[in-house]
């Protein structure tokens, strides 16, 4: 008798979950903004159906729209993603960030977070050499790029460039060189849409455009962003490791500035 009160137990706790989870599934929904966009993101190329090249994980409610992660996690590792571009459709700069991967990073998963302004569409367009494909999810969120920083600007620029590398496995594995890291950039990313807490006038906009991250001499990402990109940029990723002891990054904003750092592999730098 316990038992059977035990499992319709577990079987009611464990229901509403796995509900929550199918009612989550959140597809691209259509979008007038992305008619718009098409062709300053893609030209007049064919973008095929990514959904069975690739996944796109983001949260249906963002529990915070200024720092959104979005997930790209490769399924068919038949064909290398060598580029892709992540656009927010409604957001005023819609086109978060254009990358590029070299050879290691495949198959693709990688994470980014962004900056979200009201109810839209984050999407994925993926680069192959069979041609560009799209997946995505529709995010309920509003305000990211107008919400206030998370210090005050004296604070923020003192700490800016300051990076930190974080391997989630000690050391790779013998029998596979893959790698799980995250790269983390001290930056405000002023998006130009905020305000001063103090002076209530709006902070110009200053932000990481650029950032390539290398090991050894082999490219592992290239990254140009905009305002979408959130404060204090993270950049979670799977790698192939070939051997190099550390990670090079070098970042530059729009103010002309140049941050260069040598990361360690081995322990949290």
């Amino acid at each position: 008798m316990k038992l059977i009160r035990f499992t319709l137990l577990a079987a009611l706790l464990s229901g509403p979950a796995l509900a929550t989870d199918s009612t989550h599934k959140n597809p691209l929904t259509d979008s007038e903004s992305w008619q718009g966009l098409r062709g300053d993101i893609v030209g007049d190329a064919e973008v095929a159906d990514g959904t069975a090249l690739f996944e796109v994980d983001a949260p249906y409610r963002a529990h915070d729209a200024a720092t959104v992660p979005v997930v790209i996690r490769q399924t068919d590792p038949a064909l290398r993603i060598e580029k892709a571009t992540v656009v927010v459709d409604e957001n005023p700069a819609p086109m978060a960030a254009d990358m590029t991967f070299g050879p290691a990073m495949a198959p693709l998963n990688m994470e980014v977070r962004v900056r979200v302004d009201q109810y839209s569409n984050i999407r994925i367009i993926a680069d192959t050499d069979q041609g560009k494909f799209m997946n995505g999810r529709f995010v309920k969120a509003s305000g990211g790029c107008s919400a206030p920083a998370s210090r005050d600007p004296e604070q923020a620029l003192a700490g800016m460039g300051q990076m930190r590398l974080k391997h989630f496995d000690k050391e790779p594995k013998m029998s596979t060189p893959r790698r799980e890291a995250q790269i983390m950039i001290r930056h405000p990313n002023y998006s130009g849409l905020q305000r001063d807490q103090i002076t209530q006038l709006f902070i110009n906009a200053h932000f990481i455009n650029t950032l390539e991250v290398h090991q050894g001499d082999d490219l592992l990402f290239r990254l140009e962003g905009g305002i979408s990109i959130s404060e204090n940029p993270v950049f979670r990723f799977e790698y192939n490791d070939n051997g190099a002891e550390t990670l090079q990054v070098r970042a530059t904003d729009t103010e002309g500035n140049v941050f260069e750092q040598v990361l360690p592999k081995s322990g949290q730098t």
